[in-house]
């Protein structure tokens, strides 16, 4: 595109060579001197480095030239991509069971349903369980019938007890259940596991009247209040992207919704095969806008400390090296090679070649370069 732009410059001087448009200083010499109409003359040796070119007001006002003043800002700029749901881990569970039995009856028998901590999930019969249960209670009566005072039997009978109710309790029993086996005095028959966090049911694994072995999964519960966000940042924008930055998540289809969110966690392994590190960004998710699996728009908000900056379009790319346009007074123009930094939304960082203060060509440049190569013979 910036090489047609050329190209139409040049076209555009062509056509106006009748009038002279710009002037060009010159050392010991004016421009039309030479061999014209007699051939005879000097040929006078081309420039390797364009001077400065200077317009006059009229042409300036032509061609539509403006001027920015390079300055010391904050560069702001986002970096975009896309990013795909899923389920926080710090929000996820698996129900399982630590002792082997049968299912006796599911209260929540439907994937997708929506449950509370300590909400009944299921219960199963568990022999194992039963004769744990009547170990306590057998503990609890020998110790409730008197040991006439001898501190050992005491001791004795006390570490009994409190070694059935640990066996119970690293089974899982809660203390609400065993205080229920405390005061009716005799075993229950089944064991009621409860949901251990407040969520969505994504996964059952298990029907009415099957038999489950410990440690078997039956239940993946999530609370989906709060989800990541895996983006993809290229590698390239890998060292802009920081811990703590602001995001915005926006969905496809209603880009209306934004949804403000934080960089949370970067994985210090690159892929390979995408040249991509992934990037997790934690977003609450009211209403439950967000399903596991979904893909969003990210936008990353970096903003960087002040930088000597100047608008983006004063920059002219030749493929091999970057130049911009000076203004060393009023309606002269000085071709200067840059070296630039971090490219930002509308601006881009100069590193060398472009001092605060000075004026740079934002609009016209493009013609003002057609001009200089002309008269260089370029």
């Amino acid at each position: 595109m910036k090489g047609m732009m050329r190209v139409l410059a040049v076209v555009f001087f062509v056509c106006l060579s009748s009038a002279p448009v710009f002037s060009q200083d010159h050392a010991g010499h004016q421009q039309g001197q030479g061999t014209a109409g007699t051939g005879q003359g000097t040929v006078e040796k081309k420039q390797t480095a364009p001077p400065a070119i200077t317009l006059s007001s009229d042409k300036m006002q032509l061609i539509g030239v403006r001027t920015a003043v390079a300055a010391y800002r904050s560069l702001d700029r986002q970096v975009r991509t896309v990013g795909k749901v899923e389920v926080d881990e710090t929000r996820l569970a698996f129900v399982n069971t630590k002792v082997s039995g049968w299912v006796k009856k599911l209260f929540v028998n439907f994937t997708g349903d929506r449950v509370e901590k300590g909400q009944p999930l299921l219960s199963i019969y568990s022999p194992d369980l039963v004769t744990a249960q009547e170990e306590y209670l057998l503990a609890l009566r020998s110790r409730s019938t008197g040991t006439g005072g001898l501190p050992e039997v005491e001791s004795s009978q006390q570490s009994l007890v409190e070694s059935a109710k640990r066996r119970l309790q690293l089974w899982d029993i809660s203390a609400r259940q065993i205080e229920e086996l405390e005061k009716a005095g005799k075993r229950l028959t089944d064991m009621t596991i409860e949901a251990p966090l407040s969520g969505i049911v994504l996964e059952k694994m298990v029907i009415d009247g099957a038999y489950v072995t410990a440690g078997m999964n039956l239940y993946r519960i999530a609370d989906l209040s709060r989800v990541w966000i895996m983006a993809d940042i290229y590698e390239y924008e890998v060292p802009l992207v920081k811990v703590g930055q602001q995001a915005r998540v926006t969905l496809p289809y209603s880009a209306n919704e934004i949804l403000h969110a934080q960089v949370s966690y970067i994985n210090p392994v690159l892929d390979p095969m995408t040249r991509t590190v992934k990037v997790r960004i934690a977003v609450n998710n009211p209403g439950l806008l967000l399903k596991p699996d979904m893909f969003t728009n990210v936008e990353i908000s970096v903003a960087s400390g002040p930088r000597l900056v100047i608008p983006r379009e004063a920059v002219i790319d030749s493929g091999t090296r970057q130049i911009v346009y000076v203004e060393t007074r009023p309606g002269t123009y000085e071709m200067r090679s840059v070296t630039l930094g971090v490219r930002g939304e509308q601006d881009v960082e100069v590193v060398k070649g472009i001092k605060k203060g000075e004026r740079v060509v934002t609009s016209g440049n493009f013609l003002i370069d057609s001009e200089s190569q002309l008269r260089s013979g370029q």
